[in-house]
């Protein structure tokens, strides 16, 4: 399904806004688009984002059809001005993290709360086909069942779950209100090319991966037995694109797990990571690693049931855990300077 959806993106050309461009996420979405020949709006205030992202990939496409916003969601009027003349929104703007929305609640909620509800309503009033937004498995909350489905959640654990809830009932009420089709698309620990891979609040699979590549000696908060279905870039950038263009009246106005239906743990995860390298790099030297107390607001296991995205969405993973780790590895080798 996503070939025949690819191309007829390549025969039909469309405008596409992508909020937090310069982010990990976004900017992948960006060079995807790109790559099929699509009008690229790329909206971003570098707050967590990072320049040299957005460098990389357009410098990939010169004389592409691009153009990028310097902006902050928070304001409207930033909004109003992104999505003019766009057929499709893939919302991706936000501060993340868990520990960071502990740290910071007021500016987690202005950014993942009211930056949403502007780029929301700022869409809806430039009437964009479609609405497509980043949420979060952390919206599970303190639910125990496993795997995860959409229509069961428990108690938020930390202030951006709570965000990322109140955007699926936003969307659902301007839905109900406005007729206006969006589609939520729950994350489940993304990884890939172009995370972030230090400062406080980086990613657990780049930052291991330099870390290890550096002969340092790996943290591990818990006891490692946590797990996570961990989820590689590509599959998540099929699902947004098979979200866009998906007219089905059926997938419209829903929220979709992505990720594997599938569990890690963050010790088998290690020495996978660990593997990998061996293999491309038997000189590095590895350290058995460090183990802390269990972060605030972490849940214990978490994997999803992806049976609804592969029904209404034709959503069809192309990267197991293992494969999607042995091509991070690769291109953090490539790309980093140790």
């Amino acid at each position: 399904m996503l070939l025949e959806r690819e191309q007829e993106l390549k025969n039909n050309k469309k405008s596409w806004l992508v909020t937090g461009a310069a982010g990990f996420i976004g900017s992948n979405l960006v060079e995807a688009l790109l790559r099929l020949d699509q009008k690229v709006v790329g909206l971003d205030n570098f707050s967590t984002g990072l320049k040299e992202n957005l460098d990389n990939v357009v410098s990939q496409f010169e004389g592409k059809d691009f153009k990028f916003i310097e902006g902050d969601i928070t304001s409207f009027e930033v909004c109003k001005e992104a999505v003019q003349g766009v057929n499709f929104v893939l919302h991706q703007a936000a501060l993340g993290s868990i520990p960071r929305s502990i740290n910071d609640p007021i500016n987690t909620h202005n950014s993942n709360i009211s930056g949403f509800l502007n780029m929301l309503t700022a869409s809806k009033d430039a009437s964009v086909d479609k609405f497509v937004f980043a949420g979060s498995s952390s919206t599970y909350g303190d639910h125990p069942n496993l795997p995860k489905v959409e229509d069961v959640i428990g108690n938020p654990l930390s202030p951006y779950a709570i965000t990322k809830y109140v955007n699926e009932l936003y969307a659902e009420t301007f839905s109900r209100h406005y007729d206006f089709n969006s589609i939520g698309l729950r994350y489940f620990n993304v990884f890939g090319r172009r995370q972030r891979q230090n400062g406080a609040y980086a990613a657990v699979i780049p930052k291991w991966i330099i870390s290890i590549l550096k002969g340092e000696r790996v943290q591990i908060y818990g006891d490692g037995k946590t797990s996570r279905d961990f989820c590689y870039i590509d599959n998540v950038i099929q699902a947004n694109i098979l979200s866009a263009l998906s007219t089905d009246n059926n997938s419209q106005n829903q929220i979709y797990n992505i990720a594997l239906n599938d569990e890690t743990s963050l010790l088998d995860l290690y020495k996978m990571i660990v593997n990998v390298i061996h293999t491309k790099d038997p000189s590095v030297k590895i350290l058995e690693p460090s183990y802390s107390n269990f972060r605030a607001g972490d849940v214990m296991h978490s994997r999803a049931d992806i049976s609804k995205a592969k029904k209404l969405l034709s959503y069809s993973p192309s990267h197991k855990i293992k494969e999607g780790i042995e091509e991070t590895v690769s291109w953090y080798m490539e790309n980093s300077k140790l």
